[in-house]
This record gives C-alpha cells, sequence and structure tokens, in this order.
C-alpha cells in the first residue's frame, strides 16, 4: 500500500480517555473508530509514512474516500499563473513577495503567450487619473484578468477582479461612484488632478500589507474560476483603522447615443 500522509489542515487529535479524533480544515471535530487497528499505528502511518500494515487498509481508505488524506503534496494555488505586478513600490512590493509565495511567476511586463492564465495587477498610492486604465480596462476581452486598485486620502479602493467579457472595468466603476454622489462635479475635478497636493501619510506597512493580501486572495479566487461575487465587489480600505467595506457593483451596459432633439 502507497503511503499517504494527512491533507493539508487535516490534524488527528488525541483525546484522553476518548481515543482519536479528526479536526477538518473547516474547525470540525470527527471521532475516529479505528477497530482492531492500534491508534499508534494509524498516527505513525499518516503523520510520520511509518510503513503499510494489511490492518490499516480500509480504515485509509476511509480516511482518503473523505478527502482527509493525500498522496502528493497540494500545488500552491497560483502554481502555472503569471501575475504582472505595476505601480507603485510601496504596494507592489509586499504584493509581490504574496504572489510569490502563492506559487505564481512574477513579471513586470505582459507575456504574449497564454493570456488565459495571464493576469495584470496594478496598483498606485494616488487617485487614478482618467484613462490611465483605459488600455487595460480590454484586457479581459482577450481573457487575461485584470485587478487595480489606488489611494484616495485616507481610503483605499480595491476595484473588482475582471477576468471576461462584460465584467466590471475602472471606467465602469468610475461612472458607478459618479452616479452614487451628489458631488459627482468635485470627484470628477479631484480624479482630473484639480487639487491641492495630498499631505497624508498614506499606506502604512500594515495597509499595504492589507491591501496585497485582499489582492492575493482575489487572484486565488480567479485560479479557482472567479466566481460571480468576486468580480462583482469594490472594496473600500480605511487607512487608519484597516476596516474594510464592501460595496456591489455591476458593469454599465452600452447604450446607443441620444439621437438630436426635435
Amino acid at each position: 500500500m502507497a503511503t499517504v500522509r494527512l491533507a493539508p489542515g487535516v490534524v488527528l487529535v488525541t483525546v484522553p480517555q476518548r481515543g482519536l479524533a479528526v479536526r477538518t480544515p473547516d474547525g470540525n471535530f470527527l471521532g475516529v473508530n479505528t477497530g482492531t487497528v492500534d491508534e499508534k499505528e494509524l498516527l505513525s502511518h499518516l503523520v510520520e509514512g511509518g510503513p503499510g500494515n494489511p490492518r490499516l487498509r480500509a480504515l485509509v481508505r476511509a480516511f482518503e474516500e473523505a478527502g482527509y488524506t493525500a498522496r502528493t503534496p497540494a500545488p500552491a494555488p497560483l502554481d502555472g499563473r503569471t501575475v504582472v505586478v505595476l505601480g507603485d513600490p510601496r504596494l507592489t512590493g509586499p504584493l509581490t513577495l504574496c504572489v510569490r509565495d502563492a506559487g505564481a511567476t512574477v513579471r513586470g511586463d505582459l507575456p504574449t503567450e497564454d493570456p488565459h492564465r495571464t493576469a495584470v495587477v496594478w496598483c498606485l498610492d494616488k487617485p487614478a487619473a482618467e484613462g490611465v486604465w483605459d488600455e487595460a480596462d480590454e484586457l479581459p476581452r482577450r481573457g487575461t484578468a485584470w485587478l487595480r486598485c489606488h489611494r484616495e486620502g485616507a481610503h483605499a479602493w480595491l476595484e473588482p477582479l475582471a477576468c471576461a467579457p462584460g465584467d466590471v472595468t475602472s471606467a465602469h466603476v468610475r461612472l458607478r461612484r459618479l452616479a452614487a454622489t451628489p458631488a459627482h462635479r468635485e470627484l470628477s475635478a479631484y480624479w482630473a488632478g484639480h487639487a491641492t497636493p495630498d499631505d497624508s501619510p498614506g499606506h502604512s506597512q500594515a495597509s499595504a500589507a492589507l491591501t496585497a493580501a485582499l489582492l492575493t486572495g482575489d487572484l486565488i479566487a480567479w485560479a479557482n474560476g472567479a466566481p460571480l461575487p468576486v468580480r462583482r465587489r469594490l472594496r473600500r480600505i480605511d487607512l487608519r483603522d484597516l476596516t474594510v467595506t464592501e460595496h456591489p457593483v455591476l458593469p454599465v451596459p452600452r447604450v446607443a447615443p441620444l439621437g438630436p432633439r426635435r
């Protein structure tokens, strides 16, 4: 019998006077009836990779069928993916570390091969100027994932992951935010750069790390199929207390231009 090990996140707990229990990655505890198998033999086989025993066969098969064992190490969540990281070093530094730790190849330019396994992440430590992301908004039409964030004073905005035609783009987010505020003229002027210099401290190490972690989570969701909720949420981080709020946002449908007035 091939040696198997416990799956990542699964542990065996020795409970005094009750025997063994499985703790699942979700935090549930399940009792283990080892039957005629000695508990130490099971622990040795699953934890230390000890030699197999014919009596273990049925018991270990039950662990395998429940998904609590793995014959090979689990791949990193972003294995085989390429992530292009662009923008401000205060944010791209921790993001690069997170993405590499998750198994991705990090680049600073867009590769021409395999666009469906590539994501572009663009991080700004200032408001996104109008038009700066227009070209990148076309990436999902070509099959490349598109993720971005920027800072406005004491708030960082993480825009929805876009990875398919019709997903939310940066242009959609701008339109939705302008439509949601009575100060749309002022907000538009602020984005256009008609403001005094921003002397706020901006990102701290903690807020940059939080931003990088949230962006990495979106990339892992993309690698796992990108469920719709991930592609429809706009998040705001308050850089002063690190609170995160979510706001649903939908694409803006294309409309025909208005005809001449009669």
